[in-house]
């Protein structure tokens, strides 16, 4: 740990500055302003005749960024959380024998505390004349070189700290993913709804199709699995007698990364009793509305060089419309398993013989509709062999009263009405039993006590779940996943595993 020569330098100057009675992890430092403030409160310098106020004074903090230090003058630039500015002090103001300090033990990294009154300099350039200066946390190891920064896509995700320092627009994103939250949250509560919290820990693995993160408590001597989503506990509220929840948390699911999945992810669930799926793309549509509105953003923007039209009403089609419109396929091959069969193998793609026609047509759809959904688009009533959640339609048994919405080939959401007789629930749970065993993994375990909280009956109830993460993606045009999510799931380093030894 900190072993190379250059950190071996930065540490002897960490231990020669304490040597000489400076702390170089001093505390109880005030900032009076941030820097974008500083600017704002001073910006009438610009007009004056001198271009300078001898009288005005702030004090603001930051990491030292760049350092030019020319004889008895420095040149330097310090970033804070949202901005910049350059900053300058020499010997005369600060004295021979502290200038000559700052000259020897102030580096690019170090983070410092810098009092001083605005100027322009002879480029016009907005400045910080420093009265006093001190350094708040000496960097012992170096940053990445300037003009290159952290160019391993690897190491940005690994190093996410380092990637913020060297990238101001990171910060930018992220500053714009806790807005978009924001935004979310206050659009619900405007709406009536109530924020809950429901367990991470789950007795069974259950809520969506999914592979479960299984961990055990020692106390009970029990496995417990790590939510795939809230939802069967959100509409345990919902038969308490509560009409509209919503929960913004993390969900968990045991499967491969890419672009747009991560084996932990936010997403928000809500549940809105006497409201069905129709009324839920019509919040949903508005929700879009709102977001746009405070974002600033043209109704049509560019994702991964997709130009996406959200001007006009998002288009709702029908499952098997789908997969004819978008698909090519026919209603001849739509509801046939051996013809999806055949096709699927033809086309080269895997076709498990023992899975149901709606499991089937699932994998139609996701090989020939998904990602021709380019602007946004409801697609609704889904087979009901897939919807082991959602109400059966009146109409059409094999139908489920679902909707997901796709934007860019993506599935953003996913709501239905929301299946309330117990009796059919527990079939349907009966159903996932025999689909794990026919060898589907991702099919939902039996949840008893659910099916009894239904016996005690909820109200008719409408339920969707929106993916945050692929939300901001699509808002902030991220194409990986991996750049609106903080901390990602990184494959670990050789390094990283431990060997075992007898």
């Amino acid at each position: 740990m900190f072993d190379n020569i250059l950190e071996q330098q930065k540490i002897q100057k960490a231990l020669e500055l304490k040597n000489i009675g400076i702390n170089p992890y001093p505390h109880f430092l005030t900032k009076e302003m941030s820097i974008g403030e500083y600017k704002k409160k001073f910006s009438y310098i610009k007009e004056l005749e001198n271009q300078r106020d001898e009288k005005a004074c702030g004090v603001v903090a930051g990491r030292l960024k760049l350092l030019r230090i020319a004889g008895k003058s420095v040149f330097a630039n310090i970033e804070d959380e949202q901005d910049n500015i350059q900053i300058y002090f020499n010997q005369n103001v600060l004295g021979e024998q502290y200038f000559t300090i700052l000259k020897k033990y102030l580096e690019v990294g170090d983070i410092v505390v810098a009092q001083g009154f605005p100027f322009m300099t002879k480029t016009g350039e907005f400045s910080i004349h420093i009265e006093k200066i001190q350094i708040a946390t000496k960097a012992i190891v170096p940053l990445p070189e300037k003009y290159h920064g952290l160019t391993d896509i690897e190491q940005r995700y690994r190093k996410r700290y380092v990637d913020m320092i060297m990238n101001a627009q990171v910060r930018k994103d992220f500053i714009v993913r806790s807005k978009i939250i924001s935004y979310i949250r206050s659009f619900f509560e405007n709406k009536g709804f109530l924020e809950v919290e429901t367990p991470m820990m789950h007795p069974i693995a259950g809520g969506a199709n999914a592979k479960p993160f299984v961990t055990f408590h020692n106390a009970l001597g029990i496995e417990r699995f790590l939510r795939i989503a809230p939802e069967l506990y959100l509409k345990r509220l919902i038969v308490g007698g509560f009409e509209a929840v919503y929960e913004i948390n993390r969900c968990f699911r045991n499967e491969g990364m890419d672009l747009t999945h991560n084996p932990e992810f936010t997403t928000i669930e809500f549940y809105w009793a006497y409201h069905n799926y129709h009324d839920l793309m019509d919040l949903t549509e508005e929700l879009f509305a709102v977001l746009f509105e405070k974002l600033n953003l043209s109704k049509k923007i560019e994702f991964d060089e997709k130009i996406i039209d959200f001007s006009k009403p998002f288009e709702r089609i029908t499952y098997k419309d789908a997969l004819k419109k978008y698909g090519g396929l026919d209603d001849e091959l739509i509801n046939s398993k051996e013809k999806i069969i055949e096709k699927l193998k033809r086309d080269g793609f895997e076709a498990n013989e023992k899975l149901e026609l709606g499991h089937l047509q699932a994998e139609l759809f996701d090989n020939y509709v998904e990602d021709k959904l380019i602007n946004p688009t409801f697609v609704i009533d889904f087979p009901i062999s897939i919807s082991p959640l959602s109400r059966r339609s009146d109409t059409d048994q094999e139908i489920a009263e679902r909707f997901e919405l796709f934007i860019a080939g993506r599935e953003i959401a996913n709501g239905f009405n929301e299946l309330n007789d117990p009796l059919d629930q527990y079939k349907r749970f009966l159903k996932q039993i025999e689909a794990k065993n026919a060898g589907d993994e991702e099919a939902c375990e039996m949840d008893e006590d659910f099916v009894n909280a239904l016996g005690y009956a909820m109200a008719p109830t409408a339920g969707q779940g929106i993916g945050i993460d692929r939300l901001v993606m699509l808002l902030a045009n991220k194409k990986s996943i991996r750049d609106v999510i903080l901390f990602p799931a990184m494959r670990p380093l050789k390094s990283d595993i431990k060997e075992d030894k007898c």
